[in-house]
């Protein structure tokens, strides 16, 4: 069994639950579909935390942070700027900083492994598409996605976690009793986001995932000291932070 994880954007606390409850659920690998950084407060934690992990992807804030931020909003774009300056000027050696530039530079956009494909936006984009759920109702869309998937793909990029079937359906976890059999029938799985929810749970999200069955998982975490340490930090505006205790 596999735990896959994304969109930790540096909520350290969300992603320490988040381990400490996939060791609880006896996972043998834990996948990271990127976007380790980005909005949150401790990047260089989070970077040191998911860097021996067997599959980390590249997100579009990892990106972002490397190169010159394009298609953010300002609030997005500040925060990514001031990652970077954590990245740089941090008090520790400079070969652990080093470490962390080179580890974000190798990353590659997608994995394969059997008929699964891991992505961090879509098959189609893997960097940089959204699927929303709404989405299903772009059926041109939708369909020249599938046409990149040769069965399964999990991807994040949306923070909004549920599944998409061929047929134009879209089950969130609360409908599906957070399990979902794959069947071989061509499925996107969106695992949710660990640092910063979007569909109205505040608890971080991730999936489990042995082979045919999908397990959504939801973990509480300190969020009132992620936000706390948002606050602190002027680059990164107040709403990041409250945006956390809604799950938007």
């Amino acid at each position: 069994m596999i735990a896959i994880i994304s969109d930790i954007h540096g909520n350290l606390e969300a992603l320490e639950a988040v381990l400490k409850d996939i060791k609880s659920q006896g996972a043998e690998k834990t996948y990271c579909l990127g976007d380790i950084i980005g909005y949150g407060p401790n990047p260089r934690e989070c970077i040191d935390l998911v860097m021996d992990l067997p599959v980390v992807l590249l997100g579009n804030h990892d990106q972002g942070a490397m190169f010159d931020p394009e298609g953010f909003n300002p609030s997005a774009e500040r925060a990514i700027f001031w990652t970077r300056r954590q990245l740089e000027h941090s008090p520790e050696s400079a070969a652990k900083r080093e470490r962390r530039w080179e580890f974000l530079a190798e990353r590659p956009r997608t994995y394969r492994e059997g008929p699964c494909l891991y992505v961090h936006g879509s098959a189609r984009n893997p960097l940089n598409e959204y699927v929303f759920p709404e989405d299903i109702y772009n059926p041109r869309k939708m369909e020249r996605i599938f046409a990149h998937v040769d069965r399964y793909c999990f991807q994040g990029h949306t923070h909004v976690p549920g599944i998409f079937t061929e047929s134009l359906q879209f089950y969130s976890p609360e409908e599906i009793g957070y399990e979902y059999e794959l069947d071989g029938r061509k499925t996107l799985i969106n695992v949710g986001s660990v640092g910063q929810p979007r569909d109205g749970d505040r608890r971080a999200c991730y999936v489990l995932f042995d082979g045919k069955k999908v397990r959504f998982r939801r973990v509480d975490y300190d969020i009132d000291t992620t936000i706390k340490k948002i606050y602190e930090i002027p680059d990164l505006e107040n709403f990041l932070g409250d945006r956390l205790r809604d799950g938007r």
